[in-house]
């Protein structure tokens, strides 16, 4: 461990200095330590959330999650909060001297804002942000209100109390939890035993994951909801529902509870009553009743893509699981009445954007030239909630699937916001015919989003926008008949050169990008049976003894540059795109001895 800590200091120092050159996030940690003073920290003024609604920039516009982190964030600069004990703490004051090479009493510390490494510069932040800082740092040192900023502070600290309760003390994420309980904590005069912090501490386990090489935070609390969903679906079009009926009725169960805002017990807590317009309006919240979450009922953040799966993975199995029927009939399982599903519906519904997409947890209420004034330095595309091809396509579908089943309920609103969705899928694919993927690596994934969507909303698998899609991911088949990116094709935003050769086989394949691309050429009806064939065959062979498929790089992605691993996506895909597969084509037909292709 200490030769650890010791190379760690030793590329700091080399670094010219890391710690003075790191991302505004980490610095923000620096200052709450006490190891960096807040001269050094660009404002964060709580002032901003007292402006007018209808203000072009007011923070209420920005994406959930970057108004949810720099919320607090501004609650604790306007405080300039510091750990109190952090002038008598011997690890602080060794940090002091360890941290820098410069004696941290003669760092300048002003000039220091606009630092950063090339190491962190993802988002360089623009002309216009740097001068507005320096403009806001003017302001900082002159001409602050203490009337304003007290209110600011207020404000901020309220606001935080609504998203603590809606959330259970979850929050959004990892980033705005911590802050929020540092923030209550200082509201609390530094009590521990202060019921809010109390109940902000026995959130922490949500987010602890410990892995092989020790424990880390997770980037959410999970990712259950999103996963069970995909999985029942991989299920059902393997055929498999009814071989495995615990299976089918504990996913009902889970479904069932996860619906936010829907369960007596969920109606019962304090976050719904946050549901009413007024607190809605208050909190700068979307409706929440009828969606499903990306992890647990108990986040209380729904989101269209996840409304959309969850969604599906109930009619799914209203569908076609006998023993889902028969628990219903009989009253052994919970039931999901029609409103609860009409519920979903509204949601998905009111989730659509002007250009007939689908953003994450709200509607675009900002403006494109809000990146001009990104902050971050490390994310990409955070400042408003933009419509993705994976978010519309699980909202289209879920819709799509709701109306073959309740052909009577909002008919005409679902036919209208299939046909705007799927003009916007159209409009969105690139000249090459893929769709980036923004939420997993990348191009694979957002062709599975991109024809499946269109497809379900009544797009022939002829039209050019799909031939198109199938032409490309033909193109990028592997030599061993796999499919493979990594990393680099989401911040990059170009297919990756080679593959996954990294982080998959020495060829560049990977099993869950290529069961994406099989899953899409499927739908798509793909005439290259053997290039089917030999995708399929790819998949059986990397098949452990053991019935798991091997894990490999990661898969998911958030923001452009930030990875997320998902565990169970190396099984529930290929068991997807197999069982699509034989569907479509047949079992004699995938079993044929493929071609040999050369290197």
């Amino acid at each position: 461990k200490k030769e650890i800590l010791e190379n760690a200091k030793t590329f700091i120092h080399s670094q010219k200095d890391a710690c003075l050159s790191t991302a505004s996030w980490a610095k923000l940690w620096l200052c709450l330590l006490g190891c960096m003073e807040w001269e050094g920290h660009n404002c964060v003024p709580p002032e901003m959330w007292l402006l007018p609604n209808w203000f072009p920039f007011h923070p209420g516009r920005l994406w959930c999650h970057c108004r949810m982190v720099y919320l607090p964030m501004g609650y604790l600069y306007g405080h300039k909060f510091v750990y109190p004990k952090a002038e008598t703490d011997p690890i602080i004051q060794q940090l002091r001297t360890e941290l820098y090479t410069t004696p941290y009493s003669q760092i300048p510390w002003n000039r220091t804002r606009h630092i950063i490494s090339p190491l962190d510069n993802y988002s360089p932040i623009p002309f216009v942000m740097r001068t507005l800082q320096n403009i806001l740092a003017i302001y900082e040192k002159y001409f602050v209100s203490t009337f304003l900023r007290n209110k600011g502070l207020q404000f901020s600290i309220d606001y935080m109390d609504a998203e603590d309760l809606q959330t259970n003390y979850i929050n959004i994420g990892p980033v705005n939890k911590v802050l929020n309980m540092l923030s209550t904590y200082h509201t609390s005069q530094y009590s521990l035993t202060n019921s809010k912090v109390v109940n902000h501490m026995m959130r922490i386990d949500d987010y602890l994951w410990v892995a092989e090489d020790g424990m880390k935070m997770q980037g959410y609390n999970g990712s259950s909801c999103w996963d069970t969903s995909f999985a029942i679906q991989a299920i059902a079009e393997a055929q498999l529902l009814d071989d495995f009926p615990d299976l089918s009725t504990k996913v009902w169960s889970y479904l069932e509870k996860s619906q936010i805002l829907s369960t007596p017990t969920s109606q019962a807590s304090l976050a719904f009553k946050f549901e009413s317009e007024e607190n809605r309006n208050k909190s700068y919240r979307h409706v929440s009743k009828g969606g499903w979450p990306f992890s647990s009922s108990a986040h209380g953040w729904p989101i269209s893509d996840c409304t959309g799966e969850g969604l599906k993975g109930v009619l799914v199995l209203m569908q076609q699981a006998k023993c889902i029927r028969g628990g219903l009939s009989n009253q052994s399982i919970a039931s999901i009445s029609d409103a609860r599903l009409q519920d979903a519906v509204n949601v998905l519904l009111t989730y659509q954007n002007v250009d007939g997409g689908w953003a994450t947890y709200e509607n675009t209420r900002g403006f494109g030239w809000f990146e001009q004034l990104n902050p971050s330095e490390v994310f990409g595309d955070i400042m408003i909630d933009y419509s993705y091809v994976e978010c519309s396509m699980a909202s289209m579908t879920g819709l799509a699937m709701f109306h073959d089943m309740f052909p009577g309920h909002r008919s005409k609103e679902i036919h209208t916001a299939l046909q705007r969705g799927r003009s916007f899928m159209k409009r969105i694919q690139r000249p090459d015919g893929s769709w980036y993927g923004s939420w997993a690596c990348c191009f694979c994934y957002g062709c599975w989003f991109g024809v499946e969507g269109l497809i379900m909303a009544g797009e022939p698998k002829t039209s050019p926008a799909i031939t198109k899609c199938v032409a490309f991911l033909l193109r990028h088949q592997r030599t061993n008949g796999g499919w493979g990116e990594d990393f680099t094709s989401c911040y990059d935003k170009d297919y990756a050169r080679d593959g996954m050769v990294q982080y998959g086989d020495e060829h560049g394949s990977g099993v869950v990008n290529t069961a994406w691309a099989l899953m899409s050429l499927a739908q798509a009806e793909c005439t290259d049976v053997d290039a089917i064939r030999r995708g399929i065959h790819y998949l059986i062979k990397q098949q452990l003894p053991s019935g798991d498929w091997p894990q490999e790089g990661i898969s998911g992605v958030f923001n452009r540059s930030i990875g997320i691993t998902y565990t169970a996506y190396r099984n529930v895909f290929p068991i997807w795109a197999i069982g699509r597969c034989l569907e479509k084509y047949g079992l004699d037909t995938l079993t044929t001895p493929t071609k040999t292709v050369s290197s």
